[in-house]
């Protein structure tokens, strides 16, 4: 006898959700770790555990304030809002029923289709390669509007045409066939006759009217000419087809194209918001990053995000990094305080080159949103911040950090301020030195030469152009 639905081992949901999700950890986890912790004595062994487990110092932290508040309970995870209704027993199997049935829809909707092919003579046709040229062609142009509802493999199978025909066909060859002169149709207009119709579209009872209106019109007068498809291909032939409707053109807007080779060439600015104490209050962040060595230049959190601020902002950081007239350009979004007259005007009299991202276009910025990225993702970043005390706090103790610990990838594994203050070339030959002396000491453990560190950045670029990729890929 079965073990009463109550009872029974509840399996593992198949569904993957489309959205990622954060990694939760469980309260036993939680205490698991905290024991082997506890349980470590010789040095580094803590640092070994977190390795393996993926986890941070800070989160021990976290941990053991919620052990000593003295309960498991603690250590799970915070769940909000109402709490889950009981769940239907049947629903697994209802929902486990539904997919089911999605998926038969599925099948028997591509069924249709191949059966409605198949109507058209389009069966098995055999060696289609034996077939002559429009047929074949034409039984290619259904397999590739086939295989747009259900796939390759199936349309092939459906129409008998091997796959290997079909991607040779829709590859286009390097030696095309030469396509002989198409010889004229008995049935088409002479050169007077459309000519005649030529100075019929021209004349100016129908100069605005579109050809299957004068065909519909001289219809009704008892007149034919010939079609009014004919029309639009004779009216082609002069290159006279296109839109005439006021419709609404959207700009076309440039890529920026930006090289820094060297500090306080190009910045990069932006605004992020900190989520405040409470549900929809935030803190604004503004930072403002030079893009060859990552230094952040200027920042300011403010409880609003406006164009005054902005522009103080600017100024100051500019009159602090000594910057001459002509020598920057400003790099951001096109968010409101990004565009507005206030910073325009600013930016033309401190002599600096403004440039936008295009529309809808997040990584014409990338260095700013990459530097959020680091900024949020860091370990002990807060969900919310009770004050802008606060805010400003974490936010001066991240940068003193940034600028002056974090070793950037970006830029060799230097610091942002090693490099935007010229140490990182001594820094380098240190390292160079520390290399060496390894090498000397055990040349067997490096197979082909020298060890050497990454090299110092020479050039950044936001948005490289294809002939500068290209340049690169070959010179590298």
């Amino acid at each position: 006898m079965s073990p009463p639905l109550e009872s029974a081992v509840k399996p593992p949901n198949p569904e993957v959700s489309q959205i990622a999700k954060r990694r939760r950890f469980s309260a036993d986890y939680k205490l698991n770790i905290l024991r082997q912790v506890d349980a470590c004595s010789e040095v580094g062994e803590i640092s070994a555990l977190l390795r393996r487990e993926g986890l941070y110092a800070s989160h021990l932290s976290v941990w053991r304030r919620q052990r000593d508040a003295g309960s498991l309970q603690a250590l799970k995870p915070k769940t909000r809002g109402r709490k889950p209704a009981q769940k239907n027993p049947l629903a697994d199997e209802n929902a486990r029923q539904q997919r089911e049935i999605k998926r038969l829809q599925l099948r028997l909707k591509k069924a249709e289709i191949i059966i409605d092919v198949q109507k058209k003579g389009l069966g098995d046709v055999g060696d289609h390669a034996r077939l002559p040229g429009r047929e074949r062609e034409r039984i290619m142009t259904h397999t590739q509007t086939l295989s747009n509802n259900i796939g390759v493999w199936p349309a092939c199978k459906a129409l008998g045409v091997s796959r290997a025909g079909y991607y040779r066909a829709c590859k286009p060859s390097l030696f095309p066939e030469k396509k002989s002169v198409r010889p004229a149709s008995p049935r088409a207009l002479r050169s007077a006759e459309k000519q005649t119709v030529l100075d019929l579209l021209h004349s100016e009872r129908f100069v605005d009217t579109a050809p299957q209106e004068i065909y519909a019109t001289l219809l009704d007068e008892g007149k034919y000419h010939c079609s009014a498809r004919t029309m639009y291909r004779i009216l082609h032939e002069n290159k006279e087809v296109r839109e005439r409707r006021d419709q609404l053109r959207h700009p076309k807007y440039k890529k920026p194209e930006l090289l820094a080779t060297s500090p306080n060439r190009v910045w990069s600015w932006d605004i992020t918001k900190l989520l405040g104490p409470r549900k929809w209050s935030y803190f604004y962040l503004y930072v403002i990053l030079d893009i060859f060595s990552r230094y952040v230049v200027g920042w300011m959190v403010a409880d609003r995000e406006s164009a005054k601020l902005a522009t103080r902002l600017i100024q100051e950081t500019c009159e602090k990094q000594g910057i001459q007239q002509g020598q920057l350009t400003l790099h951001a979004d096109r968010g409101s305080s990004m565009r507005s007259k206030a910073v325009a005007f600013l930016l033309a009299d401190l002599g600096v080159t403004k440039t936008h991202s295009r529309p809808y276009t997040s990584d014409d910025n990338p260095f700013s949103e990459s530097q959020f990225k680091t900024l949020k993702y860091r370990p002990g970043f807060p969900d919310r911040f009770g004050c802008i005390q606060d805010a400003r706090a974490y936010s001066q103790s991240f940068f003193d950090w940034y600028n002056k610990e974090h070793r950037h990838s970006g830029i060799g594994l230097f610091t942002p301020e090693a490099v935007h203050y010229g140490q990182a070339e001594e820094i380098r030959k240190q390292r160079e030195n520390v290399l060496l002396e390894a090498y000397e000491a055990h040349p067997e453990r490096f197979v082909k030469k020298i060890p050497e560190p990454a090299p110092l950045p020479t050039a950044v670029w936001i948005n490289l152009p294809k002939l500068e990729k290209s340049l690169e890929k070959y010179t590298n």
